[in-house]
């Protein structure tokens, strides 16, 4: 279910520049995130997602605008402050330890947390019980787990840090329509249940029947946004960003 009550600002974004070496991809992007929400960014490969939420993240450098979390500024803050003031990123790729069990997968990053064992493993449980085929694998190698059910473990990773906004590059990448369909409802139990607010960063145009407001970018510039519920009845969105008839 969308929200639709009023909320705050907790995330934006403002004429962001950036890039890579003397690469400039992002040419001035700008969106706000309000707390409680899902979020979508659409664009085709190259438009300059995944750059994004790097240069949010402070992986890359941000050359000019400004990005505020929470009320402040984080762009002199580092990779590490910035995910210990809660900005999760989880990257396409997954990045599960294939020779590690599933639980020992789900320790990884709790030294982010500041709270004690029996917080960590109520919010694990909580998890587990949203997520039973990990629940029942909770020993056995990631490496034995189905591409869904590790992209699941990614996420449940992710979400024990306890992120205030945690943002997503291709969570549907690879897989199914059924299994995309499970991970976009799991995201919006996760909302709904824990208040994270979420920035989903995706090419599948399924993404716009979860999330409340949508970006596109083009190119690494703003081109259009909106509700989701008003862009996904738009064929020249589907037509000219997702290559989809």
């Amino acid at each position: 279910m969308k929200r639709t009550r009023e909320i705050q600002v907790l995330f934006e974004a403002d004429s962001v520049v950036s890039g890579y070496g003397a690469l400039e991809v992002l040419h001035g992007v700008s969106l706000s995130i309000e707390e409680g929400e899902i979020v979508s960014v659409l664009g085709a490969n190259g438009a300059g997602k995944t750059t994004f939420l790097r240069t949010v993240s402070g992986v890359l450098d941000t050359w000019e605008g400004n990005i505020t979390f929470d009320g402040e500024d984080i762009g002199p803050l580092t990779t590490e402050r910035r995910a210990m003031a809660g900005i999760g990123h989880l990257p396409e790729g997954r990045g599960i330890f294939q020779n590690l069990t599933v639980r020992e997968n789900l320790d990884i990053g709790l030294g982010l947390r500041k709270d004690g064992a029996g917080e960590i493993r109520r919010d694990r449980d909580r998890l587990l019980d949203l997520l039973p085929a990990l629940s029942e694998k909770i020993s056995d190698a990631a490496s034995s787990l189905s591409g869904g059910q590790q992209q699941m473990l990614a996420l449940a990773r992710a979400m024990l840090t306890r992120p205030k906004l945690l943002m997503i590059d291709e969570l549907s990448f690879g897989l199914a329509p059924n299994l995309v369909e499970d991970l976009f409802e799991l995201v919006t139990e996760l909302r709904d249940e824990g208040g994270t607010t979420f920035l989903l960063v995706e090419q599948n145009a399924g993404v716009l029947e979860i999330s409340d407001r949508t970006y596109v970018l083009k190119t690494g510039n703003n081109d259009i946004s909106g509700s989701s519920d008003e862009l996904k009845d738009s064929h020249e969105l589907v037509r000219s960003y997702l290559g989809a008839e």
